[in-house]
């Protein structure tokens, strides 16, 4: 079994920034894809970004592009999503997930493990 506790979370003025950390306990991982999610209220849970478990392949959703950056520390088991230029339409609850699989996926459903979620709040 895995846990994921992401944290980081908070509330920040539009333009500022935020990092958010998941950090992963239980079964040692081994090339496991993970990504991070969001999801506003009355919204469906969205596919933010994603990264292989090296770190060299990464991919964001082109809302994030350019803004928000995914990166992980294998040694310390845990992933990173930095968050520059927040916008008021960023707030969401915001979980990360990963996969069994190697491969990108943006699909809820091909994620296998998911944290608890952490709160951003981007005031305008």
């Amino acid at each position: 079994q895995v846990q994921l506790v992401e944290s980081g979370g908070g509330l920040v003025q539009a333009g500022g920034s935020l990092r958010l950390s998941c950090t992963a306990s239980g079964r040692t991982f081994s090339n496991n894809y993970m990504g991070w999610f969001r999801q506003a209220p009355e919204k469906e849970r969205e596919f933010v970004a994603g990264i292989s478990w090296s770190g060299v392949n990464t991919y964001s959703a082109d809302s994030v592009k350019g803004r928000f950056a995914v990166s992980r520390d294998t040694a310390k088991k845990t992933m990173y999503l930095q968050m520059n230029s927040l916008k008021p339409e960023d707030t969401a609850a915001y979980y990360c997930a990963a996969r069994l699989a190697t491969s990108v996926a943006r699909r809820i459903d091909d994620y296998t493990y998911w944290g608890q979620g952490t709160q951003v709040t981007v005031s305008s």
